[in-house]
């Protein structure tokens, strides 16, 4: 079965950090670009942040450049987000997602329709 877990979210202050995990079953990660994607209640879904398949590049939204951090693992089969210094504006459903997708600042990976795997996500709640 073919899956993706995230895990990491939380609740906390603003200026906090969290430490999201995205792990794949049934299939190998580093064939994909990996994406996280998040959305906030009455929000559309916002692509965040993605990593090339060998890891070599990434890119950001510029909402969270600078604060965000996206790395992967792909012997652990895994992906990770660091979220720092964090704004109540943060607050959201963290998802990640696999696709055949370029990753670059001249892509379009921020398109959600592209992607063919998607985890359950994870709540991040940033407040006081």
């Amino acid at each position: 079965q073919l899956q993706l877990v995230e895990s990491g979210g939380g609740l906390v202050p603003p200026g906090g950090s969290l430490s999201l995990s995205c792990a794949a079953s049934g299939f190998t990660l580093a064939y994909y670009t990996i994406t996280w994607f998040r959305q906030a209640p009455g929000k559309e879904r916002e692509g965040v942040s993605c990593i090339s398949p060998g890891g070599t590049s990434s890119d950001y939204a510029d909402s969270v450049k600078g604060r965000f951090t996206i790395s992967r693992d792909n012997i652990k089969n895994t992906v990770y987000l660091q979220v720092n210094s964090l704004k109540p504006e943060d607050t959201a459903v963290y998802y990640c997602t696999a696709g055949p997708t370029a990753c670059h600042s001249g892509s379009d990976w921020y398109l959600s329709p592209q992607y063919q795997y998607w985890g359950q996500g994870t709540l991040v709640t940033v407040s006081e």
